[in-house]
């Protein structure tokens, strides 16, 4: 498995340089003294101590100490994949305003608990929870706009309904209480997000479930029809072939591992 984590350190106060030039990663830093300056397109970001910048994969950079009071930083590289996207998608950084001011909580601990290096599973593991755990802190005191909000309460519903479609009584109504939103707000939400209303998206998410098990398991229609939300066995083979065009039995033995079926 490859690790989100690539690299990172500690530069002591110096007049350490870097640029201009692009970088394949992204690179965070964290101010813990002194000053210094990022310049990446027209813009160059004055950095003090407790503040944060982010180098973007394929964006020109140079960063530079003041040389009166040069500062000293940690950093971390990391790479440029759907993860990270998804992650700093949650933060307050873009590629023209990659800097965040102080926050009321001191970072530098959080930077030590990230380490890199090792070539065992679980390393890999442990290093990439402690960037996990790093930005979960920026998440948390630099929220990203309105449009994190919104993916936010899709999110939130989405893994809701993912960890609670096996119960028969799950409703519409539940999913709007644990989000903990105007139902009409998340319904709107919801169908910009995914295309698709909350109860849209219960049965997909139940019929395509229903369809992993029919290949993988040797349930009968009654135990997968409980497995995956419904109580009635002759319901359940209703919606399913109204969804899939096959009652569970013709899906089974079309699409089973071993079928001859073209």
């Amino acid at each position: 498995m490859k690790s989100i984590c690539k690299a990172h350190g500690y530069k002591p106060p110096n007049l350490h340089k870097w640029g201009p030039g692009v970088r394949d990663v992204y690179a965070l830093h964290y101010i813990v003294s002194g000053k210094g300056y990022l310049k990446t397109g027209h813009t160059t970001f004055p950095v003090e101590t407790g503040e944060s910048f982010i180098i973007f994969p394929h964006r020109e950079v140079y960063y530079y100490p003041d040389p009166q009071d040069p500062w000293e930083y940690f950093w971390i590289e990391f790479n440029n994949g759907a993860e990270t996207a998804r992650l700093l998608s949650m933060i307050d950084f873009a590629p023209d305003s990659p800097f965040v001011k102080a926050s009321p909580q001191d970072f530098k601990p959080l930077f030590h608990m990230v380490t890199t290096g090792g070539l065992e599973p679980f390393e890999r593991e442990r290093s990439d929870a402690g960037l996990h755990l790093l930005l979960s802190y920026y998440m948390e005191h630099y929220p990203s706009n309105k449009a994190f909000r919104k993916k936010d309460y899709v999110l939130s519903a989405r893994e809701y309904i993912e960890s609670n479609f096996w119960k028969a009584s799950l409703s519409v109504l539940d999913v709007v209480e644990y989000v903990k939103i105007e139902r009409s707000y998340l319904f709107r939400l919801f169908k910009e997000a995914t295309g698709t209303s909350i109860s849209g998206y219960l049965t997909d998410f139940r019929i395509q479930r229903a369809c992993e098990l029919l290949t993988t398991s040797q349930l009968s229609v009654k135990s997968l029809a409980y497995s995956v939300g419904y109580q009635d066995p002759m319901y359940f083979s209703k919606v399913f072939k109204k969804a899939t065009s096959y009652t569970p039995s013709e899906y089974k033995k079309a699409f089973s591992a071993g079928s001859t079926a073209t």
